[in-house]
């Protein structure tokens, strides 16, 4: 402990931590163009951690060269608490925010910059709070985690629960929700569904097989599975209480007069917690193979991208009540996902809370209340005193 004595002024106050986390472009998108690597914020904040006798752990992403999750651990024992966020940004256009998204700036009692609420602001609060423990004896251990590419892929947390690490008892996602307690979202799923044909021409329908025609047939389908699924589930915790499936956007055929060939339709879901991802992409698969060979179409279903299961922590969990103690604040749901599914998957009570309003998250000229600054730090003492201090276990 006493390295976290000797090094702690090393480790500069919010502001300075977060502009310096502002700083370094960590954008991760699918496209290639936008994509940076996060190895800078992961290293500064693995610098200023182990200053304060932090046990540091960086662990590169497989296949995503430049992506980089980060262990930091203070003290020891089977339980504990993780506090947790992702060094990513979402890309931006330059032409909307009115001052440097790089650069932090103060105007109207807030600071500006890219990732200000969402998220690396958390980081620099998270450590502020974590300095009044670096000489304590902690009965059980506090980890402060920062995962790669939640913004695009989700490929940090996922790799993380493969890997089985951290292992903790709790853990509270930073993501921004105006400091209040969210304790379930739902999951989303984008597909993609294809059916191919044959072309033909358009006077004689026995000449092709028209992939547009059994894409309408599909479409029928799908909005009869969701209303079954209405039906069948429903949760009053969320604004929107049951699941839903938006189709988003189709394509095919080329001209009026010729039998289309090929139709693609890309739709979402979002299913409540419960409802398991696996189990509905294999419901729908049930549904469109018979429609497919009827018809003598080929047929593609699969992801967009692997998706994010719903998440439910229960209202009774101590995490829960803890939050809701602290915050003054009743537990609840949001629409957004979070990475809060993989650290269930590590057996981690999870909950959602963090400084900010999703409202300014992905938007130009994104800020943090600087009214949000001590609550969130006096919040996060509160849980480092009762689960890590105390060694709270229940």
């Amino acid at each position: 402990m006493a390295k976290g004595t000797d090094s702690a002024d090393q480790v500069p106050g919010i502001r300075e931590m977060l502009a310096r986390l502002i700083s370094q472009p960590s954008i991760s998108s699918a496209s290639p163009d936008w994509d940076h690597s996060n190895e800078s914020v992961v290293h500064t904040l693995a610098q200023w951690l182990e200053a304060l006798g932090f046990a540091i752990e960086i662990l590169e992403v497989p296949g995503m060269s430049g992506k980089y999750n980060l262990i930091a651990t203070l003290g020891s024992g089977s339980g504990g608490l993780v506090l947790s966020g992702h060094t990513d940004t979402v890309p931006f256009d330059d032409q909307r925010w009115q001052s440097d998204p790089f650069t932090l700036t103060e105007r109207d009692n807030r600071w500006y910059g890219l990732g200000t609420c969402d998220m690396k602001g958390f980081f620099a609060l998270a450590i502020e709070a974590a300095r009044e423990f670096v000489d304590q004896p902690l009965a059980q251990p506090l980890i402060i985690l920062a995962t790669a590419d939640e913004e695009s892929s989700m490929n940090g947390a996922r790799a993380l629960a493969e890997a089985g690490k951290p292992k903790a008892r709790y853990a509270v996602i930073g993501e921004p929700t105006s400091l209040k307690p969210v304790r379930m979202h739902k999951g989303i799923m984008m597909e993609r569904l294809k059916f191919e044909g044959q072309s033909g021409h358009s006077s004689d329908p026995a000449l092709g097989r028209n992939a547009l025609e059994g894409m309408h047939e599909a479409m029928g389908e799908l909005l009869s599975l969701r209303s079954q699924w209405q039906e069948a589930y429903r949760n009053p915790g969320f604004r929107v209480q049951v699941p839903t499936m938006n189709l988003g956007c189709i394509h095919g055929g080329d001209n009026p007069n010729r039998i289309c060939a090929q139709c693609e339709l890309h739709f979402d879901l979002r299913p409540l917690p419960g409802m398991n991802m696996d189990t509905l992409r294999q419901t729908i698969l049930d549904r469109m193979r018979p429609l497919a060979q009827r018809r003598e179409l080929k047929l593609t279903f699969e992801p967009l991208f692997d998706g994010v299961p719903p998440f439910e922590t229960p209202a009774d969990a101590a995490l829960v009540k803890a939050c809701e103690k602290l915050t003054g604040q009743p537990a609840q749901s949001v629409a957004f996902a979070t990475e809060a599914p993989w650290l269930q998957i590590l057996g981690l009570e999870t909950l959602v809370m963090g400084p900010g309003s999703i409202d300014q998250a992905h938007q130009p000229d994104e800020y943090l209340e600087l009214s949000q600054l001590q609550p969130t730090v006096d919040i996060l003492k509160g849980l480092i005193k009762a689960f890590c201090l105390e060694g709270k276990e229940s």
